[in-house]
């Protein structure tokens, strides 16, 4: 019996860890997609439809934006001295192939999730890290976003590699903020979900799930 209740605390120990490492953001339930904050994007004629799913890997959040930009985003403080990296899991069903995404023209991204910072008063003091999945560009190309230097666009994924295919993405945070804004930030702000194809006047499907931060 005593073999069995040590056994016992050791798992429960171990469980604790385990939850202390990782951070989850979103749940994809309607209750939380009810309460997530919309920003549609000046001047998009339309918003991005956001609906909810599941299959037996879990809950997913589906997007089409049809000629539509807008976001869904979460004010929640996340600590990046002990979960440094966002994991995420995307797909894209239709790309938006043949633009030019670091112009404005072009600046389009059938998936993106933006780790936000506040550095002032203002939102558009902000800065924040774009992580995209691409329908034009190879992993690892970057760019500031051709609407504001604040914000740096990095692809993480590309339609080139995985069409229609469920990719999982994993990237640290914090060494991004200081690479590409010379911040050496401890806490974000929050996290923001967009697909857009305001500037293309395309079409695109994205989906999104398991999206958390975690200590490695």
């Amino acid at each position: 019996m005593k073999f069995l209740i040590n056994l016992l605390i050791i798992y429960l120990v171990f469980v604790k860890l385990s939850l202390a490492s990782e951070f989850k953001v979103f749940d994809f339930t309607e209750t939380e997609l009810t309460e997530l904050k919309v920003r549609k994007v000046r001047g998009a004629d339309n918003k991005t439809v956001y609906t909810l799913g599941s299959s037996e890997d879990g809950k997913f959040l589906k997007a089409i934006a049809d000629n539509a930009a807008s976001g869904l985003g979460k004010e929640v403080k996340i600590d990046l001295n002990k979960t440094p990296f966002l994991n995420i899991t995307w797909k894209i069903e239709k790309d938006l192939p043949g633009i030019k995404e670091e112009t404005k023209k072009g600046h389009d991204f059938a998936a993106r999730v933006f780790a936000i910072k506040k550095t002032g008063a203002t939102p558009l003091s902000n800065r924040a890290i774009n992580y995209v999945f691409s329908s034009n560009n190879e992993i690892g190309f970057n760019s500031p976003s051709p609407y504001t230097k604040k914000s740096i666009d990095m692809v993480l994924s590309t339609t080139k590699n995985n069409l229609n295919e469920w990719v999982k993405v994993k990237v640290n945070v914090k060494d991004d903020f200081k690479k590409f804004h010379d911040l050496d930030v401890n806490e974000l702000d929050g996290l923001a979900i967009m697909s857009d194809t305001d500037n293309s006047k395309m079409k695109a499907i994205a989906y999104y799930k398991n999206i958390y931060f975690s200590a490695k």
